[in-house]
């Protein structure tokens, strides 16, 4: 068949993909294999996958595809997160636009048209993940409000209530006014933005009345909820305000009474040392008001706006309430003053909106019973974090000083919560209502299935992902006799961002721990973020993330996975540029290229018989070491996760060494065939090098590998067989070669004698023997009509000096001397330097005694290296 000049991705990918799902090659089920298993940490059901989850799923991909070739039973399950807030607020909007207000409807209607959107919407990241050539089961794949999964999130919240470690109660609590639903501490993002601080004057007063013309003042960022306020508190120890006992202050604006306080909390310090006490919206406050018997007076409703309790300004929006009340305050004479002022403020992560503290009745999981396990698993190494050194310090922090988890949302999407409520406000907790009935009975309170009512909230999305690595085997649902969470549980390697450390790895080591009393997982490699070249993070509002299915149209999916991959080293943050896919397009091209040049020799193939030369098989013999000494640097380097490293120890082989330099010296002379021996072995190590690259890049080199010659296989699940160990006299014997071609082909260009013109080489060595197994391919790659050696220096030729021998070019054409003479003398001169920067830091004797001995003793050979290069050129020079 004839060849197309450049490789074309698009009708491979779509090609192979199906192949490889007809032959249900990603399919897994129990054997009798070493299993190797990763869940694919679930995107959102309402997304797209950005540049971050490429990454993240294309280093999956590489794993489970190398383990696949190796000899385990590979699992890799997909599936998604129903993510409540983000999939509800999406609901919420398709509503919207048809004239349907969510207060209208029934839960139940609501969830029709949440379950709508989804089928509509979710399978998107889907068609992306094939896209991408991700070889996942997809006949296992899992979504967290599939039936079985709603089960078993249901069943370990009861078990975890009845050992009491999930409780209800009215707590200080993250709300996100834009969702208008609580969240966990972990879901606030805390940002340093430039506020204003309001100092305000409010008036003294005694039991009976206002003092006139005696005021204290306080100092806040918050205006706005100064009709919340229920005291003033200062130091005990401020002398400033030690006369203020009993007495108390008026709030401006609506004229309330409240008294000033006295408790060390304050900071005489900060601000005015007056602190206004508003309970309901600042955790401190709230402490303080416990401990002082404050009222709590909540002025905002749940969106946000100001509620009936603020008395002014009611419905308005907390911002533009702030404005106008700092406006009137200022009319009115209580503003002092403003001033610029650095604060650290509170985002949801969700929803994007300004987050506020506020008093809820919700339900929490107490954290540190589960959290002592899941961090001493990490500590003791029997989970491993890759890079360890970045990341194991934050785990540690963050379980050594965790909170009780606010698990409740005010929301419909996401599994609801099982508690059951009599009509005395009673309740219990029961998976389904006829076991609500059965334990009302028990406390012998009669309720009718009419009478009860269930908890209006749902769970959190992370108390159904926590369990993602046991129930996508049915572990919580249903254990018993279960051959599949035996076989896949624990699951070999878990590929996730850094960004999710707490909110999911941690709890998901919590919940392995408690409920099968082993980790979920051995592994757990951290991906880097992905940024722009500005560094920025990647995000929808700045513009900067590109379509994912728009590059792989541009560049095709094997270029696309490895411009992520190429500069992704383990855990950093990588930057982002479309040059690096451009790479892995021409990379596709060369391989393309070296494919299109091995079937040109395909119908010029000697006789069996014939026998090699001595050029083919230093050839041969110098790749097979090669191919032998990457493919067990590569192997090393995916033992450590440290796949970047690996795929560019791959591309230089086959681009550089292979390409560049093995079919150079294996090619036959013009017109002449083959040898049969070598046109195998070179097929052979093709074979071998797509099979090493096919984890990074699986479409092109399973096209190849079908290319090369007739197959009854498929490169997909081909087996890595075991190598002989890389030779590396012969490997320095190349690299020899390499280097002296290198540097006859440079003086050659210099001096203008073209690639056309026959020289005739002199080499002057002490060691003739290693240019007598190279001798062959080394004139046939200068086009040298013959070689001597020599023991002294020939005249009137040019020189070139590699290591400690020299090598005399002679030609027909005239030289011109003193242009000879100009490049070593610049050589010398560049020798020169070197020698003397090298000999600087080896005369430092800090360095000397603080850097690694191999160090050290690299610098002591350059420098030796450069004294030997040094004598050589001037022994040349000295011929002039």
């Amino acid at each position: 068949m004839e060849l197309s000049k450049n490789y074309i991705p698009s009708a491979a990918e779509e090609k192979w993909y199906q192949h490889w799902l007809d032959k249900k090659y990603f399919k897994s089920q129990v054997d009798d294999r070493p299993p190797f298993t990763v869940v694919i940490p679930p995107p959102n059901v309402t997304g797209v996958l950005h540049m971050g989850h490429t990454l993240n799923e294309t280093v999956q991909d590489i794993l489970v595809r190398k383990a696949r070739m190796s000899g385990f039973n590979a699992c890799w399950v997909p599936g998604s997160d129903h993510a409540s807030i983000a999939t509800e607020s999406k609901v919420v909007q398709m509503l919207k636009e048809k004239g349907i207000d969510k207060n209208s409807l029934t839960r139940e209607e609501f969830l029709q048209y949440a379950f709508e959107w989804k089928e509509k919407y979710g399978g998107i990241i889907y068609s992306q993940i094939a896209k991408l050539g991700c070889s996942v089961d997809w006949d296992r794949t899992t979504f967290t409000m599939d039936d079985h999964y709603y089960k078993a999130v249901i069943k370990v919240f009861v078990d975890l209530y009845n050992k009491g470690l999930v409780y209800r109660g009215a707590r200080m609590i993250n709300w996100d006014p834009a969702a208008k639903t609580a969240l966990s501490d972990e879901e606030v993002e805390y940002k340093d933005i430039n506020g204003k601080l309001y100092h305000l004057k409010y008036q003294l007063a005694n039991d009976a009345e206002p003092l006139l013309d005696q005021y204290i003042t306080i100092a806040t960022q918050r205006p706005e909820t100064i009709m919340g306020d229920t005291a003033i508190c200062v130091n005990p120890t401020d002398e400033r305000y030690a006369h203020l006992k009993g007495m108390y202050a008026i709030v401006p604006l609506i004229n309330k009474k409240v008294p000033i306080i006295f408790d060390e909390y304050v900071d005489p310090a900060f601000g005015t040392g007056a602190l206004k006490v508003t309970p309901a919206h600042d955790i401190n406050d709230y402490n303080l008001g416990l401990k002082h018997n404050l009222e709590v007076v909540d002025t905002l409703n749940e969106d946000g706006t100001l509620s009936a309790a603020a008395q002014i300004y009611v419905g308005e929006d907390r911002f533009a309430a702030r404005k106008k009340i700092v406006t009137e305050l200022q009319e009115k004479g209580y503003l002092l003053k403003e001033e610029e002022y650095t604060t650290r403020l509170g985002y949801s992560q969700r929803s994007g909106a300004v987050v506020e503290p506020r008093i809820s009745t919700q339900w929490f999981v107490k954290m540190k019973e589960l959290a002592e396990p899941a961090l001493q698993a990490v500590v003791d190494g029997d989970i491993k974090i890759h890079p360890g050194d970045k990341f194991l310090a934050t785990y540690k922090y963050w379980l050594e000083n965790v909170k009780d988890w606010c698990i409740s949302r005010q929301l419909w999407w996401g599994q609801q919560i099982p508690a059951w409520y009599a009509p005395d406000g009673s309740f219990v907790v029961a998976e389904t209502r006829e076991e609500a009935i059965e334990q009302f009975k028990n406390q012998n309170l009669e309720v009718t299935i009419d009478e009860l009512r269930q908890d209006e909230d749902c769970l959190d999305t992370w108390f159904s992902s926590w369990l993602w690595p046991m129930e996508v085997f049915k572990g919580i649902s249903a254990p018993e006799g279960n051959k599949e969470i035996d076989y896949y549980y624990p699951t070999s390697v878990l590929v996730t961002g850094q960004d999710i450390i707490f909110f999911w790895v941690a709890r998901m080591i919590m919940a392995g721990m408690h409920y099968n009393q082993v980790k979920p997982f051995s592994d757990v490699y951290f991906t880097g973020m992905v940024r722009d070249k500005q560094g920025r993070k990647m995000s929808k509002s700045l513009g900067n993330s590109p379509d994912l299915l728009e590059l792989i149209d541009k560049y095709g999916a094997d270029a696309v996975r490895f411009g992520i991959m190429i500069s992704s080293p383990a855990g950093n943050d990588l930057l982002f540029d479309e040059a690096s896919l451009e790479q892995g397009r021409n990379f596709n091209n060369k391989l393309w290229n070296a494919l299109k040049l091995v079937k040109m020799w395909e119908g010029r193939k000697a006789d069996a018989n014939t026998s090699e030369t001595a050029t083919s098989t230093f050839a041969v013999e110098w790749f097979e070491s090669r191919l032998a000494q990457v493919r067990a640097e590569v192997d090393s380097l995916h033992s450590q996760f440290r796949l970047s490293e690996g795929l560019k120890s791959l591309y230089s082989l086959i681009w550089d060494d292979f390409c560049s330099w093995y079919l150079e010296w294996a090619k036959p002379g013009f017109e002449q065939p083959i040898d049969a021996i070598v046109y195998e072995k070179t097929v052979d190590f093709f074979e071998q090098l797509l099979q090493m690259l096919h984890p990074y890049m699986p479409f092109i080199t399973e096209e190849i590998y079908h290319l090369l010659r007739e197959r009854q296989d498929d490169l997909c699940v081909k087996q890595f067989e075991t190598v002989a160990a890389a030779d590396k006299n012969i490997i320095a014997e190349g690299e020899l070669l390499k280097q002296v071609i290198t540097a006859l082909r440079d003086a050659r260009n210099k001096n203008q004698v073209k690639p056309k013109d026959v020289i005739q080489l002199h080499i002057q060595t002490e060691n003739q023997a290693a240019y007598a197994v190279i001798e062959n391919i080394l004139a046939k790659q200068v086009n040298a009509g013959s070689i001597s050696y020599v023991d002294d220096a020939v005249a009137n030729t040019i020189v070139v000096a590699v290591e400690t021998d020299k090598f005399y070019i002679e030609s027909e054409k005239q030289l011109d001397t003193e242009v000879l003479k100009a490049e070593l003398l610049k050589d010398l001169e560049h020798q020169q330097r070197f020698r003397e920067s090298v000999s600087k830091k080896l005369s430092n004797e800090k360095f000397v005694a603080n850097a690694k001995p191999e160090v050290v003793d690299l610098e002591r050979k350059k420098l030796s290296d450069a004294e030997a290069r040094i004598k050589v050129l001037e022994e040349s020079l000295a011929n002039f």
